[in-house]
């Protein structure tokens, strides 16, 4: 297998970015967004995917976080869709329950080649620290129109917004995990009827 690793830069006149990432990682980081919170949220996505993510990340964020954080969402996404390949042998798939207390959520993700966002997450509180709760909605847009994958994010139940969003996050990061694997059993083969994907 060749290795799975891809690098993106995306300079733009509100942002500057730069993503590294290996889909065959040990769940290393190394992030600098300029937002505390989106950090510690990029970090649950390299430990619980099992990735590793060199994010940096210069943006307006005297304006506020919204183009930051949908950037770096479009710039993963581009990433992964080139270190991911042609998806052969790819296990395609993914889903995962994740508690945190009172919260739980469940993400599905499906790596079709069709980009789309259903999220349902009503968040308790409008800022997280310094992140506004409705830019996790840019995020995974970002990342879905760019990874060119279907993306189903439920919050199931919670009541503290930090918790929620966490548990969005790491259930993201187990269902991307469980999506790249390659899986033994496909014979190299792109799983989809149709032979491409």
């Amino acid at each position: 297998m060749t290795d799975r690793i891809a690098e993106v830069v995306r300079n733009t006149k509100e942002t500057q970015i730069r993503v590294h990432v290996n889909l065959d990682g040990s769940g290393s980081a190394k992030l600098s967004t300029g937002i505390g919170f989106f950090d510690h949220m990029l970090d649950q996505i390299a430990r619980h995917a099992l990735v590793d993510l060199d994010i940096e990340a210069l943006g307006d964020l005297h304006i506020d976080g919204h183009h930051t954080v949908e950037d770096v969402g479009i710039t993963l996404g581009q990433a992964v869709t080139k270190a991911v390949g042609e998806k052969v042998g790819l296990r395609r798939y993914g889903q995962a329950y994740v508690p945190l207390d009172e919260a739980l959520s469940r993400v599905v993700i499906d790596f079709s080649g069709r980009p789309g966002l259903h999220m349902n997450v009503p968040f308790k509180s409008g800022m997280i620290g310094g992140f506004d709760s409705q830019l996790a909605f840019e995020f995974f847009q970002g990342f879905a129109n760019h990874a060119f994958v279907t993306l189903h994010i439920d919050n199931l139940k919670g009541e503290n917004a930090h918790h929620q969003c966490e548990t969005v996050f790491k259930a993201f990061a187990r269902a991307l995990r469980m999506a790249l694997e390659i899986d033994p059993r496909a014979g190299g083969t792109i799983p989809s009827t149709k032979g491409s994907l």
